[in-house]
Protein backbone atom coordinates (compact mmCIF):
# COMPACT_ATOMS: atom_id res chain seq x y z
CA UNK A 1 0.00 0.00 0.00
CA UNK A 2 1.46 3.37 -0.97
CA UNK A 3 0.68 6.40 1.20
CA UNK A 4 1.67 10.06 1.48
CA UNK A 5 2.76 11.08 4.96
CA UNK A 6 0.91 14.11 6.35
CA UNK A 7 3.02 14.18 9.54
CA UNK A 8 6.51 13.05 10.40
CA UNK A 9 6.45 9.41 11.50
CA UNK A 10 9.39 7.91 13.37
CA UNK A 11 11.32 5.28 11.39
CA UNK A 12 9.16 5.89 8.32
CA UNK A 13 9.62 9.38 6.84
CA UNK A 14 8.89 13.11 6.81
CA UNK A 15 5.94 15.17 5.63
CA UNK A 16 5.23 14.61 1.96
CA UNK A 17 7.18 11.38 1.59
CA UNK A 18 5.52 8.67 -0.49
CA UNK A 19 6.20 5.39 1.23
CA UNK A 20 5.09 1.80 0.84
CA UNK A 21 3.75 0.23 4.02
CA UNK A 22 2.01 -3.00 4.82
CA UNK A 23 -1.72 -2.65 4.27
CA UNK A 24 -2.61 -3.42 7.90
CA UNK A 25 -0.27 -0.71 9.24
CA UNK A 26 -1.66 1.82 6.79
CA UNK A 27 -5.31 0.87 7.21
CA UNK A 28 -5.29 0.43 11.00
CA UNK A 29 -2.85 3.12 12.17
CA UNK A 30 -1.65 5.68 9.61
CA UNK A 31 -4.96 6.47 7.91
CA UNK A 32 -7.27 6.61 11.00
CA UNK A 33 -4.84 8.79 12.99
CA UNK A 34 -4.47 11.27 10.14
CA UNK A 35 -0.74 10.68 9.74
CA UNK A 36 -1.08 9.62 6.10
CA UNK A 37 -3.41 9.49 3.14
CA UNK A 38 -3.59 7.08 0.21
CA UNK A 39 -1.31 7.99 -2.68
CA UNK A 40 -3.97 8.46 -5.36
CA UNK A 41 -3.79 11.10 -8.09
CA UNK A 42 -6.44 13.30 -6.45
CA UNK A 43 -4.85 12.99 -2.98
CA UNK A 44 -1.41 13.87 -4.37
CA UNK A 45 -2.83 17.05 -5.93
CA UNK A 46 -4.71 17.90 -2.74
CA UNK A 47 -1.59 17.34 -0.65
CA UNK A 48 0.55 19.60 -2.85
CA UNK A 49 -2.04 22.36 -2.40
CA UNK A 50 -1.91 21.96 1.40
CA UNK A 51 1.81 21.26 1.71
CA UNK A 52 2.82 24.70 3.03
CA UNK A 53 0.07 24.66 5.68
CA UNK A 54 1.10 21.22 6.91
CA UNK A 55 4.78 22.21 7.05
CA UNK A 56 3.95 25.40 9.01
CA UNK A 57 1.87 23.38 11.48
CA UNK A 58 4.67 20.82 11.87
CA UNK A 59 7.20 23.60 12.50
CA UNK A 60 4.90 25.17 15.10
CA UNK A 61 4.45 21.80 16.83
CA UNK A 62 8.22 21.32 16.90
CA UNK A 63 8.92 24.75 18.41
CA UNK A 64 6.18 24.17 21.00
CA UNK A 65 7.71 20.81 21.94
CA UNK A 66 11.18 22.36 22.17
CA UNK A 67 9.85 25.09 24.49
CA UNK A 68 8.25 22.43 26.71
CA UNK A 69 11.54 20.50 26.69
CA UNK A 70 13.47 23.56 27.87
CA UNK A 71 11.00 23.98 30.75
CA UNK A 72 11.34 20.31 31.74
CA UNK A 73 15.13 20.07 31.35
CA UNK A 74 16.82 19.12 34.65
CA UNK A 75 13.44 19.03 36.43
CA UNK A 76 13.14 16.81 39.51
CA UNK A 77 9.65 15.53 40.25
CA UNK A 78 8.99 14.30 43.79
CA UNK A 79 6.16 11.84 44.33
CA UNK A 80 5.05 10.53 47.71
CA UNK A 81 3.63 7.02 47.89
CA UNK A 82 2.84 4.51 50.61
CA UNK A 83 5.80 2.20 51.16
CA UNK A 84 6.90 -0.50 53.55
CA UNK A 85 9.91 -0.29 55.83
CA UNK A 86 12.20 -1.78 53.14
CA UNK A 87 11.29 0.86 50.56
CA UNK A 88 8.93 -1.32 48.56
CA UNK A 89 5.78 0.48 47.43
CA UNK A 90 2.27 -0.72 48.12
CA UNK A 91 1.19 -0.70 44.49
CA UNK A 92 3.18 1.07 41.81
CA UNK A 93 3.66 4.38 40.04
CA UNK A 94 2.83 4.27 36.34
CA UNK A 95 2.69 6.62 33.38
CA UNK A 96 -0.66 8.14 34.35
CA UNK A 97 0.62 8.97 37.86
CA UNK A 98 3.71 10.68 36.41
CA UNK A 99 1.62 12.63 33.87
CA UNK A 100 -0.85 13.78 36.55
CA UNK A 101 1.95 14.86 38.89
CA UNK A 102 3.74 16.84 36.15
CA UNK A 103 0.47 18.49 35.10
CA UNK A 104 -0.27 19.42 38.72
CA UNK A 105 3.04 21.28 39.04
CA UNK A 106 2.51 23.24 35.82
CA UNK A 107 4.09 21.05 33.12
CA UNK A 108 1.19 19.66 31.08
CA UNK A 109 2.15 16.19 29.85
CA UNK A 110 -0.03 13.50 28.32
CA UNK A 111 0.12 9.94 29.59
CA UNK A 112 1.26 8.69 26.17
CA UNK A 113 4.28 11.03 26.27
CA UNK A 114 5.78 9.34 29.35
CA UNK A 115 8.20 6.53 28.48
CA UNK A 116 8.94 3.90 31.13
CA UNK A 117 11.00 1.15 29.45
CA UNK A 118 11.67 -0.62 32.78
CA UNK A 119 7.97 -0.70 33.62
CA UNK A 120 6.17 0.89 36.57
CA UNK A 121 8.12 2.14 39.58
CA UNK A 122 7.78 -0.26 42.53
CA UNK A 123 10.48 0.96 44.96
CA UNK A 124 11.46 4.27 46.54
CA UNK A 125 14.43 6.19 45.17
CA UNK A 126 15.40 8.09 42.03
CA UNK A 127 14.44 7.04 38.51
CA UNK A 128 15.27 8.87 35.28
CA UNK A 129 12.39 8.76 32.79
CA UNK A 130 12.11 9.99 29.23
CA UNK A 131 9.31 12.32 28.19
CA UNK A 132 8.65 12.01 24.44
CA UNK A 133 7.25 15.41 23.47
CA UNK A 134 7.65 15.16 19.69
CA UNK A 135 9.14 12.80 17.13
CA UNK A 136 12.41 14.73 17.38
CA UNK A 137 12.20 15.96 21.00
CA UNK A 138 12.84 13.83 24.08
CA UNK A 139 13.73 15.13 27.54
CA UNK A 140 14.88 13.26 30.64
CA UNK A 141 13.12 13.95 33.94
CA UNK A 142 14.28 12.67 37.31
CA UNK A 143 11.49 11.22 39.44
CA UNK A 144 12.15 10.92 43.16
CA UNK A 145 9.83 8.52 44.92
CA UNK A 146 9.54 9.18 48.65
CA UNK A 147 8.01 6.58 50.93
CA UNK A 148 5.16 7.64 53.19
CA UNK A 149 3.90 5.53 56.08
Amino acid sequence: MEVILLKKVANLGNIGDRVSVKSGYGRNFLLPTGKATLATVTNIAKFEAQRSELEKKAAADLTSAEARAVALKDYRLTISAKAGSEGKLFGSIGTSDIAEALTRVGHPVERAEVRMPAGPIRVTGEVVLTIHLHTDVNVDVTVVVVGAE
